[in-house]
């Protein structure tokens, strides 16, 4: 699919942590942005602000004249939503591109330089390090954060579109849909066991994400996890280590 040829771009879910960085990234590239979600947040009404009309009662009716041309609206969907949704079901039965948020991520970021983290945990901290730190180093970088970074006051930090960083969500087995070029996983705990059945279920997810990654790409571990790749830990001998780590806490008067 061609994201060029979209001028409209409709989501259901438009309040979640992922779901509003993507938002902001098409505004950001010049797409009408509308979108639907259960309830009014701090992060709905930034997203107003930025002249995104979002309506919190699911209806057919809501959904305005501009975006119910099927040839160049993109519908995206959180996993969350159920697919009894009523606004979902209109727009499947009457043939718009239905995708959701991760395939939308994987179009992105498929021409780009990418690095992607995952992890049961930690990776919200991974990914925003990585997003700051190549934005101060002046990379031409897009950074799609699981949360709002204080500094950025956003989950979105937008420099260029070169390089890629993206929070690899395992939930729904979305990361799947990445092919990285660089793939960090930071923890496999047994998590979403309401999907994945059992530990030994998620931990072949994760290695199945970590044959995901691009010809020659480089996959990044945290020492004692039951994968093969470049080591990384804390005080401890890995491929790599960091050691006298502090806190600093500066304050200004």
């Amino acid at each position: 699919m061609n994201l060029s040829s979209i001028h409209n771009v409709y989501f259901i879910g438009i309040g979640g942590i992922g779901m509003s960085a993507l938002a902001r990234y098409f505004v950001a590239n010049d797409k009408n942005v509308a979108g639907y979600d259960k309830t009014e947040t701090e992060i709905t009404k930034g997203l107003e602000s930025l002249g995104i009309k979002v309506h919190f009662n699911a209806d057919v009716a809501n959904i305005t004249s501009q975006f119910n041309n099927s040839k160049d609206t993109l519908v995206v969907y959180t996993p969350a939503v159920p697919n009894t949704h009523n606004e979902l079901m209109y727009f499947r039965d009457n043939g718009f591109n239905v995708l959701k948020r991760s395939q939308i991520l994987g179009l992105i970021t498929e021409n780009t330089i990418c690095l992607a983290v995952a992890g049961t945990h930690g990776k919200t901290t991974t990914t925003s390090i990585l997003g700051h730190l190549l934005k101060e180093c002046n990379v031409e970088v897009t950074a799609f954060l699981g949360g709002v970074s204080e500094n950025y006051d956003s989950n979105l930090i937008l420099q260029g579109n070169k390089v890629s960083v993206v929070e690899a969500d395992e939930f729904d087995r979305s990361f799947l849909t990445l092919s990285p070029n660089f793939a960090c996983i930071t923890s496999m705990d047994a998590d979403h066991l309401d999907i994945y059945g059992n530990s030994e279920s998620i931990q072949e997810t994760f290695r199945e994400f970590s044959r995901r990654l691009k010809p020659n790409g480089k996959l990044f571990v945290k020492k004692g996890l039951p994968l093969e790749g470049i080591t990384y830990a804390v005080d401890e001998a890995a491929d790599y280590t960091a050691t006298n780590v502090r806190i600093e806490v500066m304050c200004l008067m």
